[in-house]
């Protein structure tokens, strides 16, 4: 099955990163957000992509079981079992005042803008803790599925939404994602008629070896702008 940007809201793609130490998060910076920038342009035919964050995750099992921590003692985060977008409307929008100066961001939001994550598995296949996508098709935002949601930060407070249940969603994932996998999530598109965002969470697979390595995972967070 197909998935699309435009009609799903994610979408899965193979390409191998020449960067491969995640460890430190100024390598990162200067070595896999450039990398990655031309990336995201190749496969959406951006103008402009800005990086304003990434989040390294290596899960931590709490007292030796498969649960979710928050975080490790070092303050490693650890995979969000919440469904969730990341962006509301009012936190995209925020989101391009608070990264472009104010000329800019006024320019930018005359045209069309994203919100999308690029995320890849570290070191090894995905199998622990994956992530699963809510079919934007299958979300009732007229209905109330989402909630906007305030997110506060020491530094700065966002939007977020939450995700109500509904039956009729349609929640997919790709079991075992490898090192040279990745996908897109888009979090917020200003277009109409397309999907506007992703709802999605990390989750147990009954399926996962119980000798799998724990889930290792990078995201990036990207402002993407079109001419």
């Amino acid at each position: 099955e197909k998935f699309t940007l435009d009609k799903n809201g994610f979408q899965f793609f193979r390409r191998a990163t020449k960067h491969t130490d995640f460890t430190d998060d100024e390598r990162i910076r200067q070595e896999y957000y450039p990398e990655s920038e031309e990336l995201l342009k190749e496969l959406t035919g951006a103008s402009r992509v800005l990086f304003f964050d990434h989040t390294v995750r290596r899960r931590v099992a709490p007292e030796n079981t498969d649960a979710i921590a928050q975080q490790d003692a070092s303050g490693i985060r650890q995979p969000a079992p919440q469904a969730h977008v990341d962006q509301s409307t009012a936190g995209a929008i925020a989101r391009v005042h608070r990264h472009l100066p104010p000329a800019d961001a006024e320019a930018a939001l005359r045209r069309r803008f994203q919100i999308i994550n690029l995320w890849r598995p570290v070191k090894h296949a995905a199998l622990d803790w994956p992530l699963a996508f809510c079919d934007y098709q299958s979300v009732d935002v007229e209905g109330g599925d989402v909630t906007p949601t305030e997110l506060r930060r020491s530094d700065y407070t966002g939007e977020t939404m939450a995700i109500k249940y509904n039956p009729q969603h349609k929640w997919k994932y790709l079991r075992a994602m490898e090192p040279d996998e990745f996908v897109l999530i888009k979090c917020y598109d200003s277009k109409d008629g397309v999907a506007k965002f992703v709802p999605h969470t990390a989750f147990k697979d009954p399926s996962t070896p119980p000798e799998a390595p724990l889930r290792e995972s990078i995201e990036l967070r990207a402002l993407v702008f079109y001419d």
